[in-house]
């Protein structure tokens, strides 16, 4: 991806080149925050603490508003076609490229603003379920080829490349059921109605903790902080299972200069915060503050490492 990298890299350039005029009384009136996928999922609750911050750093309101559907496509979208001066702003997830015909490019039509943080995917289970390890979901799905049910937001999610990623380094015969997000994702693997979950942790946290949901593996090469009795994928049976997702801030491209600096000024202060750094960790992430540069080659790189295995394994992303 090379290319990629180069393209968002020039692109980032360019704007912080802006006329510094366009950023002097930035901002005066509320600013909007489109997070998409539904209320109450792992995107949605790093927004909204975003949100809030920004809120309070920028001096005026910084206006949450879910725009769900199509596995993010719909919201980022509309994002996509917003006015490029700031008021409108996009809450950004790896895989955001990967469909194929999405109605956006997420380097043509973004400007980079900077990174938040970095959750990675859970292989979660409801406490019935006959497994406490990647080992014995595989033994399990051996058993009852089919018949198990794999939670996961659709793709261009993580969460269902992750899932996808699993069912190829096992060979698992198991069924992937999609969800809007991670939100009624949970609900359902709460309520038994899904047996197992490709799942980010904020959602699920509560619950973990309470008994309520099995954590079966963490798919990063480290253990997380906040349950550190939770094993890595390649501690629970499955090497080579890493899908760790990244949350970062983008503006529409053509956004001035100025103004994504005043941005990327502000989101670094709060991501660099240690409220923002506690309350990351007990969410099960790992706050990442970034340059607009880097936030760029960040997408290049794992954009381009998930459409590999997108090619790799023939998936289909609509």
């Amino acid at each position: 991806m090379p290319r990629l990298a180069g393209a968002v890299l020039a692109l980032t350039a360019i704007l912080a080149g802006g006329t510094p005029i366009a950023a002097e009384d930035y901002p005066s009136r509320p600013v909007t925050l489109i997070v998409p996928f539904p209320a109450g999922g792992g995107v949605d609750t790093v927004g909204r603490t975003i949100a809030g911050k920004l809120s309070a750093a920028l001096g005026q309101q910084v206006i949450v508003e879910n725009r769900p559907g199509a596995g993010s496509v719909i919201g980022i979208r509309s994002a996509a076609k917003a006015a490029p001066d700031g008021y409108t702003i996009l809450m950004g997830t790896t895989g955001a490229s990967l469909p194929a015909n999405p109605g956006y490019d997420i380097v043509k039509d973004f400007a980079p603003i900077g990174l938040i943080a970095s959750i990675p995917i859970m292989v979660q289970a409801h406490p019935s379920a006959p497994v406490n390890s990647l080992t014995d979901i595989v033994e399990w799905a051996k058993k009852e080829p089919g018949r198990i049910t794999v939670g996961s937001p659709p793709p261009p999610t993580l969460n269902y490349f992750g899932a996808e990623l699993f069912k190829s380094l096992t060979n698992a015969d198991v069924t992937i059921v999609t969800y809007k997000g991670t939100g009624p994702l949970t609900n359902d693997l709460l309520g038994g109605h899904v047996m197992l979950a490709f799942n980010t942790v904020p959602p699920a946290i509560g619950n973990i903790q309470a008994g309520k949901i099995k954590a079966i593996a963490v798919a990063a090469p480290q253990r997380l902080a906040v349950l550190p009795d939770v094993p890595t994928a390649a501690e629970s049976g499955v090497p080579g299972l890493d899908a760790v997702l990244y949350y970062g801030l983008l503006a529409p491209a053509g956004t001035p200069g100025p103004i994504i600096e005043r941005l990327n000024t502000e989101l670094r202060a709060i991501v660099s915060s240690d409220d923002f750094k506690k309350r990351m960790i007990a969410d099960g992430g790992g706050p990442t503050a970034s340059t607009p540069q880097e936030y760029a080659a960040n997408i290049a790189r794992e954009e381009g490492k998930w459409s590999g295995l997108v090619k790799k394994l023939g998936l289909k992303v609509e």
